[in-house]
């Protein structure tokens, strides 16, 4: 066993593997929320949940979508993904801010599923933005291996110095102060 481990360690994905995996745990997350009826879990959960997809919108956003953008021009594409990741860390903050004793709680996390299932599919479609990018002249190899570092780096993460100097003067829309990955998501050049 721990000889599979090491090799799936070892073993390289391209940017359009690196991201699909990330969307298959989420879901695997989400159906999980779903099923439980434990409020120890769900918080667990829906932590786990909006982590990843706190990282996994930094990922995309950093390198992926501006990589995207120059290989394919595809503008539509690019900005539809970036207005979805940004109403998604809208909801994303108000799970954070809330709990299983919150009445709305698990409306969150399903509406948050439902705008993951379909960005997800968005990009994931015959004519979506992967597969626009995997016809387009995109070193995708190289980009899945800048994910993985960056994704590497964020769930390792900086020391608070490091997020603090990194974000120092991003607000979120009504002046509150950003925190940590959640800054880094903060949309760019729109």
């Amino acid at each position: 066993m721990a000889r599979a481990k090491s090799k799936r360690t070892t073993s390289k994905q391209d940017a359009i593997a690196l991201l699909k995996a990330d969307h298959r745990q989420v879901e695997d997350w989400f159906e999980q929320f779903e099923k439980t009826r434990s409020d120890e879990r769900k918080s667990r959960l829906a932590a786990q949940i909006c982590k990843a997809l706190e990282v996994h919108a930094t990922l995309e956003e950093e390198i992926f979508y501006p990589a995207f953008l120059e290989a394919t021009e595809e503008e539509d594409l690019h900005h539809e993904a970036q207005i979805e990741h940004n109403g998604a860390k809208q909801l994303i903050a108000e799970i954070e801010g809330s709990g299983p004793e919150d009445d709305y709680y698990d409306a969150r996390v399903k509406v948050l599923s439902e705008m993951i299932e379909h960005h997800v599919n968005e990009e994931e479609k015959r004519d979506g933005m992967f597969a626009k990018a995997r016809q387009s002249e995109m070193d995708l190899d190289a980009l899945g291996e800048q994910l993985a570092a960056r994704k590497a780096e964020l769930e390792g993460g900086a020391s608070p110095d490091e997020d603090s100097d990194a974000s120092a003067g991003q607000r979120r829309p009504g002046g509150r102060e950003r925190s940590g990955a959640v800054q880094r998501m903060a949309p760019r050049g729109r």
